[in-house]
């Protein structure tokens, strides 16, 4: 499993994807390829939206960003992007301690229907290449 998983990830580099899917079919392959892949993505790009947006309303306005605070928007940037990406490792936290024992249930439920109707068709569109589309 390891072994074809490697193998996917070099043969990933040697595809023609948009950045953004190549991105995200990184992802995918690095974390197992499941719902756990879809939610450490999403989570992940909805913290640095969120942490970006922040950044740029704390500004007093265009200029004052622009001269004053754009050194200390990319170094605190970057620390938040190191706490969205263990943030986003631990997605499923907040999900399963909603409303517990239905938190848990529900993400169980989830990956079972995640892994019946949704794995397939997500690893095929991630996975192909412009070229191959039929």
């Amino acid at each position: 499993m390891k072994d074809s998983r490697a193998q996917e990830l070099t043969d990933l580099k040697k595809r023609n994807l948009p950045w953004y899917r190549h991105w995200l079919a990184k992802i995918w392959l690095t974390h197992g390829g499941g719902l756990y892949a879809v939610g450490y993505a999403s989570t992940f790009l909805y913290l640095e939206v969120r942490t970006i947006i922040g950044e740029l309303l704390e500004a007093e306005g265009v200029i004052d960003f622009l001269t004053d605070q754009v050194f200390d928007f990319f170094i605190r940037f970057a620390i938040d992007s190191i706490a969205n990406m263990i943030h986003a490792f631990i997605w499923f936290l907040p999900v399963i301690s909603f409303k517990p024992p239905v938190g848990i249930i529900a993400l169980g439920i989830g990956f079972y229907i995640f892994d019946i109707f949704l794995r397939e068709r997500v690893a095929n569109w991630l996975l192909r290449a412009p070229k191959d589309r039929p």
